[in-house]
């Protein structure tokens, strides 16, 4: 049975850890104020309403629950080796939020400056989310569950495993670099080097943009994909299964698997070509 949570309301904290170890508390419109680590080494926390100004609130902590808050940008570093984090309706404006959390739940949180965000976690679900400046955001997350999600920020989710996106659009150079079994539905993706060294990528209804994507790639597949003007160079030394309701600008060396589009502007195939033939290409028709 839950124990009662202590009400703490209508004030504010500061300097060091002015609730360490404490447990069962609900923290209602309370500001912290600069310090350090306000919230650490807890279990069981609400806090609603309040403003975080403090470095490394929340570290250590089991089971928070966090409502209509806001992280300002010097409360960075806000939520690491914790478990059972679930935030809604905040802003984020902290750098470097989330690390070595096993259980996040987000939903109907922005995060305007998310670098270095989310990073060596498992277990997340987002909803509804807005990520910013998210420079390799995701990084090594393992079991993730996205839903509209739009993201701006390069070299995202380098070295996830078990991904599934839905409803995404995702403006990102560098993306799903050495990923493992990631799926995504019915999004857009744009950026350069979309892919490079996945296993298991598969993109079902999506738009690509961007140079030389899906290189080097093992278990690629792409269910009624359309790619971009600016899809050259794809595909090099991959290894796919791709239907692409569209043309593509130029293919490059594919290793192995199949392509149907309705066209190709060029295919390279050079004395580079690791397998040369294993790759079936079919086409409507040559632009």
């Amino acid at each position: 049975m839950e124990k009662t949570k202590e009400v703490i309301s209508n004030t504010f904290f500061e300097g060091e850890r002015p609730l360490f170890a404490t447990d069962n508390l609900r923290l209602v419109n309370i500001k912290f104020y600069p310090g350090e680590s306000a919230v650490k080494q807890c279990n069981n926390i609400e806090a609603y309403k309040c403003e975080f100004m403090s470095k490394y609130p929340f570290w250590h902590n089991d089971n928070v629950f966090i409502e209509d808050c806001l992280f300002t940008i010097y409360s960075r570093a806000a939520i690491w080796y914790s478990k059972n984090v679930n935030m809604i309706n905040s802003l984020v404006e902290a750098p470097k939020m989330f690390r070595e959390v096993d259980g996040l739940y987000l939903e109907n949180v922005k995060l305007p400056n998310a670098g270095e965000t989310i990073w060596n976690c498992r277990n997340i679900k987002l909803r509804n989310v807005q990520a910013h400046g998210g420079d390799y955001i995701f990084m090594n997350g393992e079991n993730i569950d996205i839903e509209n999600l739009y993201l701006q920020g390069n070299y995202s989710f380098q070295g996830t495993k078990n991904v599934v996106i839905r409803n995404a659009h995702l403006d990102t150079k560098d993306a799903f670099w050495e990923t493992e079994n990631v799926t995504v539905y019915d999004s857009e993706i744009n950026g350069e080097f979309l892919g490079w060294h996945s296993k298991n990528l598969k993109l079902i209804n999506c738009k690509i943009s961007g140079t030389q994507p899906l290189c080097y790639a093992t278990g690629l597949v792409m269910e009624n994909c359309t790619m971009a003007d600016t899809c050259d160079l794809a595909f090099e030394y991959s290894i796919l299964k791709a239907d692409i309701n569209g043309h593509i600008l130029s293919v490059k060396n594919p290793k192995g698997g199949s392509i149907n589009a309705k066209g190709i502007g060029e295919i390279i195939i050079d004395k580079n070509c690791q397998n040369p033939g294993d790759c079936k290409i079919s086409l409507e028709e040559k632009i």
